[in-house]
């Protein structure tokens, strides 16, 4: 796998200046966490989830998450799980397609070893699961049974804990709540790949939806939880973890009230116009706000409902050639000294002690999303992604 891995590789000589690199889902954690970037979620009743797999990953899409929670009716779990152990079958025996990072999301501790008994063989194609509503107290179990089945299915699988609970968004046993979360991932720091934050679970609990003109950083109540999570849990001081950001509930707006957040001048030559117009169509420009936002707060990669949503996340990931000359000056052998540089574009002071924890995760993500040429901007990299 390789995020643009899906686009020519003569347009990518023409976009990097680093490519991304290559990984696989035996590759470190610390890159794989990373590496998730656009976490595509289908309920696993799809009837034809083996052929959506393989059409997403072809598309672009390196993870996915196979949904038998929130996403299907109660009574449809067991048929969810049947449906879920015939599609890894199915996945199995087609030896010649590549397949994402797969997760699954469960209600249950005990659906974990189950699962992992009844797909066998197939497991192989298995990166992890998904714990909804994490706490310390709810979460421990389900830390425990993926401690049992990894040690059964000797396979590496990963948890990724939602933080969707509203004992961490009520502010009187928020703090409390946080701090029992830290505990819990902490002893199990080898196995969470990332943390997950339940976004539309916080707006239900106050009876709040974002408008597809808002973002979530505009909803102050879900704001102040984000903050709150990316303060705790979220450090670059070794003790932190990959936070992943919230998800975006619109593909289509029927109507706006604000004016549209994508400026034009980005979009001015040749069929970049049209492609603006699209995006503020499809509700996108509201997207791309908050994929900034959530990276200017400390997230990284999002959770997604709709394909269309992979491709702007993935192309806002890529690192800037700005950007990464100044963290490779920063980050360079022999400056732990520290000291203060100009940037290589004039235009900034580069610190080295204060931002060597920024340079060090922006080299990181110049690994796994690749390093645009000086003159490739996002809207390149959107253009050059978009099928046909």
């Amino acid at each position: 796998m390789r995020h643009f891995g899906h686009i020519a590789p003569g347009v990518r000589q023409r976009l990097f200046h680093q490519e991304p690199c290559e990984f696989t889902a035996d590759s470190p954690a610390r890159l794989l966490s990373v590496a998730l970037g656009a976490t595509l979620y289908s309920p696993a009743t799809r009837p034809r989830l083996a052929d959506d797999v393989v059409k997403q990953a072809a598309l672009g899409v390196v993870s996915m998450v196979l949904c038998l929670e929130d996403s299907i009716d109660d009574a449809d779990v067991a048929a969810g799980e049947e449906n879920l152990v015939r599609q890894f079958a199915d996945l199995d025996a087609r030896t010649d397609v590549a397949v994402p990072l797969l997760f699954i999301r469960v209600r249950t501790p005990e659906q974990i070893p189950d699962l992992v008994e009844r797909m066998g063989a197939t497991v192989r194609l298995l990166s992890g699961f998904v714990f909804p509503k994490f706490t310390e107290e709810s979460g421990i179990p389900f830390l425990e049974a993926l401690e049992r089945a990894e040690t059964v299915s000797g396979r590496r699988l990963f948890a990724m804990p939602v933080l969707e609970s509203p004992e961490l968004l009520y502010r009187e046993s928020r703090v409390e709540t946080l701090e029992g979360i830290a505990r819990a991932v902490d002893k199990y720091r080898d196995r969470v790949l990332a943390l997950r934050l339940g976004v539309t679970d916080f707006c239900s609990s106050y009876g709040l939806r974002r408008a597809p003109d808002m973002t979530a950083y505009d909803v102050q109540i879900v704001a102040s939880v984000i903050s709150d999570v990316v303060n705790m849990l979220g450090r670059a001081d070794g003790t932190g973890f990959t936070v992943t950001g919230p998800v975006w509930e619109y593909f289509r707006v029927p109507e706006r009230m604000f004016k549209p957040m994508l400026r034009t001048s980005p979009f001015l030559e040749g069929q970049a116009v049209e492609l603006r117009v699209k995006l503020i169509e499809h509700a996108m420009d509201g997207l791309l706000r908050e994929i900034s936002l959530d990276q200017a707060n400390g997230l990284m990669g999002k959770t997604c409902i709709h394909p269309s949503h992979v491709l702007p996340v993935h192309a806002l990931s890529v690192v800037s050639h700005e950007e990464f000359s100044d963290a490779a000056d920063i980050a360079r052998p022999g400056r732990d000294g520290g000291g203060v540089l100009r940037s290589a574009y004039t235009n900034k002071m580069n610190e080295v002690k204060p931002h060597r924890a920024w340079a060090e995760r922006t080299m990181l993500r110049a690994e796994v999303f690749g390093v645009a040429h000086e003159d490739v901007s996002f809207v390149d990299l959107l253009a050059a992604g978009i099928p046909g």
